[in-house]
Formats: C-alpha cells, sequence, structure tokens
C-alpha cells in the first residue's frame, strides 16, 4: 500500500491468472478502499456485509454485477451499490476488469 494521500489506481492493477486479486489501497477502522482485478471468466463468487455498505465503480472493462436480485453488465464510469445485507458480486467478467470498491465501515481482517 502507497503511503501518501495521492495514489493512481490504474496503475496499482494487478490480474491474476487463475483468479480474482484484491489489492488494498487504503484502509483505517471506518472505511476501506480497494481494488477487485479481474481476467475475463474470473468470477467474485456473491457474498453480503452484515453491518457494511459497499459501492463497486467500473474503473475499466466490462463485467456483469449482481446485487440482490438485479444483474446489469457495467462498463467504465458505472457505480454499483450493495447496501449492508444485500447479497452481491460479479457474475462473469467480460474483458480485463478493474473494480474500485469501498467498504464502510471497513470489514474485520
Amino acid at each position: 500500500m502507497d503511503d501518501t494521500y495521492f495514489q493512481h489506481l490504474p496503475a496499482s492493477a494487478r490480474f491474476g491468472a487463475d483468479a480474482m486479486v484484491k489489492i488494498e489501497c487504503r484502509r483505517s477502522d471506518r472505511l476501506l478502499l480497494g481494488l477487485n482485478c479481474l481476467r475475463p471468466g474470473q468470477t467474485q463468487r456473491t457474498h453480503a456485509h452484515a453491518d457494511a455498505d459497499k459501492f463497486y465503480l467500473v474503473l475499466r472493462g466490462r463485467a456483469t454485477l449482481r446485487v440482490g436480485d438485479e444483474v446489469a453488465t457495467v462498463t467504465d464510469g458505472a457505480l454499483v451499490w450493495a447496501p449492508a445485507g444485500v447479497r452481491h458480486g460479479v457474475e462473469a467478467t467480460l474483458e480485463d476488469t478493474i473494480l474500485f470498491i469501498g467498504l464502510a465501515p471497513a470489514a474485520a481482517r
């Protein structure tokens, strides 16, 4: 993690051959910011955070995400909101995709 106040997020992205890569950008007791980096065909299992709201901001790419019963294919600039307790995840990745995520409050390590 970079110790400065400024970070160029796309330059921080890393991709794995077999699975999504999670990169923690910033963490405090109140907030977690990070990147989820996925190659085509990779997914993130559907899950929920009982006591935390989460968002995904698509920095680059195209993927199909689920929040509750809703499913949408999203591209650059899309914001996806998952309130606390609502199941969410990445069902399909159609091209290299960088998702900026925020979780508040931050989940325990």
